[in-house]
């Protein structure tokens, strides 16, 4: 056996795996950073400021994806793995992560149609999936909502487009639907134009469409007014509370009693 032979052979082989190692490490961290950098471009770059934010920011995650992708495939080429067997690989990978992860290629599908229909972008404050909030972000497999006690709730993207939504943004107006309750002998004439009155005053109501109030419901002990007032959707709850406050108060320097439920009790002494 030909000692000097076989350790030639074996530093030859070192040096060669050594330098498609070092390149594949080379390729491996400039990668990772270029990936980083496009990342970072896509979210800062003024050039995309023309498209949609949900757009951008699900383009942001998606590219991310593939350029990893990309990056493993390329380092597994350098290091000699065969094309052919690297591709078979893959394959029966995905089939077998395409079993295990079906739900997330269902928020995958899920976050191309959110993407494409539009129901929500960016901004939009919404309920869905039992949650309500504001969206700050869209990504491939998720959504995610900022609630109005500033709570950071991630939504499946295929929960959400199997679901009812509801955006109370994409209108530029919004109607403040309200109810007060006043005693039976109250007058019909005063309540209403006290109503009126407040509704009226109320800088952010709008004046058309016309505000809406009438008695909607009689029962035993209490009288229903049902009020419903336009305002620009900004101004929504600023208008809901500052009217509820407003009648509250005109209600209790008129006289006008808010009923209590009452039970009548008769004692029979017989």
């Amino acid at each position: 056996m030909d000692w000097q032979s076989i350790l030639s052979q074996i530093s030859a082989f070192l040096t060669s795996f050594g330098i498609k190692l070092l390149g594949a490490i080379i390729i491996f961290l400039v990668g990772i950073k270029l990936t980083s950098l496009v990342s970072k471009w896509m979210s800062r770059s003024t050039k995309l400021d023309k498209l949609d934010s949900s757009l951008r920011s699900f383009l942001s995650s998606f590219i991310k994806i593939v350029m990893y992708a990309v990056l493993i495939i390329t380092v597994a080429m350098i290091l000699g793995v065969p094309a052919t067997s690297f591709i078979t690989i893959l394959a029966s990978c995905g089939v077998a992560i395409g079993l295990a992860l079906q739900g997330s290629l269902s928020n995958f599908a899920g976050g191309l149609m959110i993407l494409f229909f539009k129901p929500f972008k960016i901004g939009d404050f919404i309920e869905a999936s039992g949650e309500t909030g504001t969206v700050v972000g869209i990504s491939v497999v998720y959504t995610e909502l900022l609630t109005l006690d500033n709570k950071r709730i991630t939504v499946p993207n295929g929960t959400l487009t199997n679901s009812i939504i509801k955006n109370y943004s994409s209108e530029e107006l919004r109607r403040v639907d309200l109810a007060f309750s006043v005693a039976c002998n109250s007058d019909d004439k005063k309540v209403k134009g006290i109503i009126q009155e407040i509704v009226d005053a109320h800088p952010k109501a709008l004046k058309e469409p016309e505000a809406f109030i009438r008695m909607s419901e009689r029962s035993d002990n209490a009288l229903v007014y049902t009020v419903r007032i336009w305002c620009k959707n900004e101004d929504y709850w600023t208008v809901y509370f500052d009217v509820l406050e407003g009648v509250k108060e005109s209600f209790d320097k008129n006289d006008i009693t808010v009923p209590f439920p009452q039970v009548d009790v008769h004692i029979n002494n017989g």
